[in-house]
């Protein structure tokens, strides 16, 4: 179940999108400002947003702004009455996945959202096998990771990490293989933020006593061992 965040300040907008989102499945949060919009986004829990440019607050360009200055990746979908050209290039600089013209098809806007939610699901392997390495589950299609039966609650980008490593058991994946792997492109990101992301993925791992099975090959990346 896709978990999304709807943004827009007119009430009938929000409740229509949110209450159709809903019949398609999807668990929806929905607020009115920009200032929740950015609260509520920075959790890293949503696997969308559909984002209205003009809130109360901040606006959606500066909410996109902070949510990617943050390093926050889930997929922006922004709303706006405006169809010009230089302000869909505007969105898409600071950003933004998709851009939808009020007003518009909820059947159009369902269909951008899916296609934002597939190419993110390829992104980030769920779209692989599951990996079982011993107590250590990996499932790419639940999103889902244990060890010993006990579940380990990653972000979407620490889940691609584990899995992307999980999945070539005793060998080692230098950073830069990551960043392209886990991150898309080795630009998009720096060696230290890999370092972070695999910091934060070994003490989830540690709190359930698997710390030991992400190893770091200094000077070089790190491995999942096989049992």
């Amino acid at each position: 179940m896709a978990r999304v965040l709807v943004v827009d300040d007119e009430p009938g907008i929000r409740t229509a999108v949110a209450r159709g989102l809903t019949a398609e499945g999807m668990e929806v949060v929905a607020v009115a400002d920009g200032n929740s919009a950015l609260e509520q986004g920075l959790t890293g829990s949503f696997d969308a947003i559909v984002l209205d440019i003009i809130l109360p607050g901040l606006s959606g360009y500066r909410v996109l702004e902070a949510l990617r200055g943050a390093g926050v990746d889930t997929p922006v979908l922004l709303l706006s009455a405006k169809d010009g050209e230089f302000d869909q290039a505007d969105g898409l600089d600071l950003g933004a996945d998709g851009y939808l013209v009020k007003p518009f098809a909820f059947v159009v806007l369902v269909a951008q959202l899916r296609a934002l939610l597939r190419r993110r699901d390829a992104a980030l392997g769920r779209t692989g096998q599951r990996v079982r390495l011993g107590s250590l589950v990996v499932d790419p299609v639940a999103r889902s990771v244990s060890w010993k039966g006990e579940s380990i609650e990653l972000s979407p980008r620490e889940f691609a990490l584990l899995h992307t490593l999980a999945s070539r058991p005793d060998t080692a994946v230098s950073k830069d293989d990551l960043l392209r792997m886990v991150w898309g492109d080795e630009q998009a990101a720096s060696r230290n933020v890999v370092e972070v992301y695999v910091g934060y993925v070994r003490r989830k791992l540690e709190a359930v006593g698997a710390g030991h099975v992400l190893k770091t090959v200094r000077g070089f990346g790190y491995i999942v061992a096989s049992p």
